[in-house]
């Protein structure tokens, strides 16, 4: 079967792009692997009208919107390729199998890769978060701990005191200078040098290297990201150095460097928020549509 668009990654921002082409009435196609990058979070804040619900909850109710247009198909699976072809591009998925489309959306998220330290992976989006406005509040102005992961964590210590007495674990990750270390004071964040050992307690107590432990209600910590796609960059895609990690680079429309490729949600921004994934796939939807309407090249 030959579609009109093919989306690649099928959560918030590749449903956003599928609601305007399904309303648009073209024959479109959702791939996804089933691999939402907030899978781990309980509670789902800062998406106006969805505030602290289970974002799997807000995926399924708006996949099942989706589906009641005719023109959706949705097929559970992770894309193999990429490519382009005369007329268009084909995407391969399971085995092999090659479907077809006139335009192409990527929406398949990144692959978060945390600092290694024992007992951080287990607690992330739970009790370890990376968004202060997506996690901060629920915290009540508790004690929160930033776990440095390079000096850009200096951001995270900075800004998290409106939420919470803050300590710093610079955790061999940087040593703040004169003037970070002014920051620091004027903010209220105590820093702790010594290293992480690792992290455990029913919350997220961190073990220091020479065995004290000191006592968090969330802590904080920025991942390195990269798009799980290498053929992204095959089909003529370029990418941005973000602070965490490269992205796929777009216009202000979501069109891509390849022609006849949009891309939107995380893997074409450096910020991760629902909302903003959201807007993004609206964007690329209704470019994607527009291009099928106008550009018959």
């Amino acid at each position: 079967m030959y579609f009109d668009v093919i989306i690649i990654g099928g959560s918030y921002a590749g449903m956003s792009a599928g609601l305007q082409l399904a309303r648009a009435r073209r024959n479109i196609l959702l791939v996804d692997a089933g691999q939402r990058r907030n899978r781990f979070a309980a509670s789902s804040h800062g998406f106006l009208g969805q505030d602290g619900r289970d974002p799997g909850l807000i995926a399924t109710e708006a996949r099942a919107q989706l589906e009641r247009y005719p023109t959706v198909h949705w097929l559970n699976a992770k894309a193999q390729t990429a490519k382009r072809i005369e007329g268009g591009f084909s995407v391969a998925v399971g085995a092999g199998e090659l479907l077809k489309s006139k335009r192409l959306i990527l929406a398949m998220g990144v692959i978060d890769r945390l600092p290694a330290i024992p007992g951080l992976q287990e607690r992330w989006g739970k009790s370890v978060f990376h968004c202060p406005y997506c996690h901060g509040y629920e915290l009540d102005q508790g004690r929160i701990g930033v776990i440095a992961s390079s000096e850009l964590s200096m951001h995270h210590a900075l800004m998290l005191p409106d939420w919470g007495t803050t300590t710093l674990f610079t955790n061999g990750a940087f040593v703040p200078d004169a003037d970070q270390s002014s920051q620091l004071r004027a903010r209220g964040v105590t820093v702790e040098t010594v290293p992480v050992r690792e992290i455990r307690g029913e919350c997220a107590d961190v073990v220091l290297d020479d065995g004290r432990v000191i006592a968090m209600d969330g802590l904080f910590t920025l991942t390195q990201t990269s798009v799980p796609a290498p053929w992204a960059e095959q089909l003529g895609c370029t990418f941005e150095e973000g602070p965490l990690g490269r992205f796929i680079s777009t216009d202000a429309v979501k069109q891509t460097a390849a022609k006849g490729v949009f891309a939107c949600g995380d893997a074409a921004r450096a910020v991760g928020s629902v909302a903003l994934s959201v807007g993004d796939g609206a964007l690329a939807g209704t470019a994607a549509h527009r291009s099928l309407m106008f550009d018959n090249d």
